[in-house]
């Protein structure tokens, strides 16, 4: 008769329950902080969501007719960011991950970190003194050449300091997030992969679209997703830039834009009392919302291809 031998726990070792512990204790600060604010933003946020929408600001016709322009002029000069800085950052992460000589690379990746860590009030100044006046002749030409297309219908602006410049500017300020991060990520991809698609015969850039392109697009998504994240709540570039209105439009060189929630908090939330104050504060809610919802389904779509890319 044999007998099966007792199976010995592993001696877990002080060192190892400390670290352990303090995992635990950072996971749990961070959830901690998220419910705390999200209870905040809620429990301020009730008295404006239940007043009588006469006593909000601009008395409009409920709290969702106040809410509606802020959330699409933030969801739309997002969007319009990203679709500019995405292409241009994926070119560059491309660069100095498979083209740029070593000494090249290493600087031109130097300079998109300290791009990086710029001040937003700077990137402002910016887009008011130079690019708006820079970009104004262009916008007419759009007008006058285009303006049969419902982005480019007119009167054109005057100033430049439309959603469109806006949107240049956050471009700017989101590339080198996108880029950094993406240059990580395709310098993970592994070389047997890469090795294996030119011994094929590829060309550098048919590797590039066989091996590098589908083993980063994880983290290519979730570059996106922060620069996003970063265009979302930005708020120093819209209140300087932006010449705002309340109301929903798609043009996007005219003197009428739609605000957005965090420029509009920025610039209201001075001179806001009462009820004012948890207006502003029920559209950081939805702002909240918005930027948890988008950042969700950007994780839904990265993990149903985490078997297949260690880079995320």
């Amino acid at each position: 008769m044999t007998t099966t031998p007792a199976v010995r726990k592993p001696k877990t070792r002080p060192a190892d329950r400390i670290f352990a512990g303090s995992t635990i204790v950072a996971g749990s600060i961070i959830l901690a902080a998220l419910t705390a604010v999200a209870v905040f933003l809620l429990a301020q946020s009730l008295p404006a969501l239940l007043a009588d929408p006469a006593d909000l600001p601009g008395a409009p016709a409920s709290f969702w007719d106040y809410v509606a322009p802020l959330a699409f002029g933030t969801v739309w000069a997002a969007f319009l960011a990203l679709l500019m800085a995405l292409p241009v950052s994926l070119g560059i992460a491309l660069f100095i991950s498979h083209y740029a000589p070593r000494k090249v690379a290493q600087g031109l990746g130097y300079i998109i970190d300290l791009l990086a860590a710029v001040p937003s009030v700077v990137f402002g100044l910016w887009g008011i003194k130079v690019l708006a006046p820079a970009v104004q002749p262009l916008y007419t030409w759009l007008v006058d050449n285009f303006g049969w297309l419902p982005f480019f219908t007119g009167p054109v602006s005057g100033t430049g300091r439309t959603i469109l410049t806006v949107a240049i500017v956050l471009a700017v300020m989101i590339l080198p997030i996108i880029t950094a991060i993406s240059r990580e990520v395709f310098l993970q991809t592994p070389v047997l992969h890469e090795e294996a698609a030119l011994a094929l015969g590829a060309t550098r850039w048919e590797m590039i679209q066989m091996a590098v392109l589908p083993f980063g697009r994880p983290g290519i998504i979730s570059a996106a997703m922060l620069g996003l994240g970063r265009a979302l709540g930005e708020t120093m570039v819209v209140a300087m830039v932006l010449s705002p209105a309340v109301l929903i439009s798609f043009v996007l060189t005219g003197s009428a834009n739609s605000n957005t929630i965090a420029g509009n908090i920025a610039l209201n939330f001075p001179e806001a009392y009462g009820l004012g104050v948890n207006a502003l504060i029920a559209t950081g809610l939805v702002l909240f919302v918005i930027t948890l919802v988008i950042n969700s389904l950007a994780r839904f779509v990265v993990n149903r291809r985490k078997a297949f890319s260690g880079a995320n």
